[in-house]
């Protein structure tokens, strides 16, 4: 799909800089892109209308919140037919442990999760006690994160024509 949207230079800084550090003031950014506060804030006002801003986030510190196992499941279904992909999805969505759920390709495995949990205990909950449960789940395969080397939220933008 073909973005509707074109931007010039001043909005690819505007994004740049906003990935780098959703919390700046327009004041602040305005300076950072070479623009006065209002033209600027209007640029980021139609940025989020577009939809090409989609949300300002806070991240955590995983271990600040006793958040020290991270493990990546693939998920196998019993069947390909769009009620049982609709029921696991909104089963998913329902829990807070999970952190991303994609629908894949090119794996034996129908679905990739990324998990969250304290421990391997609580681990063992939610994987035996509500992921397997979910109807047409018929396999999983953990594979446990050992360390980030890339933990990155920003997009490449040298994608983009101006």
């Amino acid at each position: 799909m073909k973005n509707t949207v074109s931007f010039d230079r001043f909005d690819l800084k505007i994004l740049r800089e906003l990935q780098d550090n959703g919390e700046l003031s327009n004041q602040e950014l305005a300076e950072r892109v070479g623009l006065t506060a209002a033209p600027c804030s209007r640029r980021v006002k139609q940025l989020e209308e577009s939809g090409v801003i989609r949300d300002r986030v806070v991240r955590l510190n995983e271990r600040a919140i006793d958040l020290n196992l991270f493990a990546i499941l693939h998920i196998s279904m019993d069947k390909h037919i769009p009620e049982r992909f609709e029921t696991f999805e909104k089963t998913i969505q329902e829990l807070p442990e999970v952190m991303e759920c994609y629908l894949i390709t090119g794996h034996d495995a129908d679905y990739q999760l990324k998990v969250a949990v304290p421990d391997m205990d609580r681990y063992q909950d939610i994987l035996l006690g509500k992921i397997t449960r979910i109807q047409g789940v018929t396999g999983v395969k953990s594979a446990f994160i050992m360390r980030k080397v890339v933990d990155n939220t920003s997009m490449p933008l040298n994608y983009v024509n101006n």
